[in-house]
């Protein structure tokens, strides 16, 4: 895609996202399957993240996993292309007294080659879906060798292009959310605070593909696979008993075939070769 074209899109999401940043928290903070899959991430990171790590964060909004991970002990330096989010993270980071373990740039990951603090890293993070903002994530991932130190690590929590949850919506007559993901190039339509932009959706492989001259997987393993997708609203409350079945499921199940590979997002970790 061209370079003009790209900017559009990204122009569009920062818009989207920034009217959303004052209202992000309050809208997701306490919702049961969105710290549910919080958990998962953190722990996800925290099983192969060494004590003290220098960590990059992509698409860091408004820093509730940058503030989680400096508590921890570890140094963040995160960056996102909206800036109320960053205007969000500025407070937190001053709230938890945590100058001094996190720094923030306003920055694009199509752009990393312009960051201010070039590294190199322990550990990439992105979560939630923000590199399914880009129709160019090959570009993305082409950066990632130059910023990770050798044994270092990339963890990535993307959406896929097969979501059961959304296929099975086909038989309610959905069709539109059914195949929405199977939208190609051309990306699939989607809209915050009446701003409209566009995702596209990877599969693991196009990642392990891309990467895999310089790192190799460790972890794979899906995300809301079993456990409903958060904007199915209020599942967890209408079906408490289930919910918690379903969410033991998961965790058992999460890197198993073809469960690591078919839910709302699937979470990957790969290790930079020496």
């Amino acid at each position: 895609m061209n370079e003009p074209l790209l900017h559009v899109h990204e122009q569009a999401a920062t818009a989207a996202f920034s009217k959303q940043a004052p209202l992000f928290d309050l809208l997701y903070g306490r919702d049961n399957i969105i710290q549910y899959k919080r958990k998962r991430v953190r722990e996800h990171v925290m099983r192969f993240l060494p004590a003290g790590s220098h960590i990059l964060e992509l698409n860091a909004g408004t820093g509730d996993d940058a503030v989680y991970f400096a508590q921890q002990g570890h140094t963040i330096h995160a960056t996102d292309i909206s800036a109320g989010m960053q205007r969000v993270l500025e407070k937190k980071i001053s709230e938890a007294q945590l100058e001094n373990k996190v720094t923030r740039e306003i920055c694009s990951f199509t752009e990393l080659e312009n960051l201010r603090q070039p590294g190199p890293y322990d550990l990439i993070f992105s979560n939630f879906a923000g590199l399914n903002c880009t129709p160019n994530l090959e570009k993305v991932l082409d950066s990632f060798a130059f910023l990770v130190k050798p044994g270092g690590l990339v963890t990535l929590v993307v959406l896929p292009r097969f979501c059961l949850w959304e296929f099975m919506l086909l038989f309610k007559g959905k069709f539109k959310t059914a195949f929405r993901r199977f939208s190609g190039h051309r990306g699939t339509p989607a809209h915050i605070e009446g701003e409209y932009f566009r995702c596209w959706y990877y599969a693991p492989s196009f990642i392990q593909k891309k990467l895999g001259g310089s790192f190799e997987t460790i972890n794979l393993e899906g995300l809301c696979t079993l456990v409903a997708p958060s904007y199915m609203e209020n599942f967890a409350v209408k079906h408490p008993k289930l919910y918690r079945w379903l969410e033991k499921k998961e965790d058992k199940w999460k890197a198993r075939w073809p469960w690591k590979s078919i839910g709302d997002y699937f979470i990957i970790t790969l290790r930079k070769k020496d």
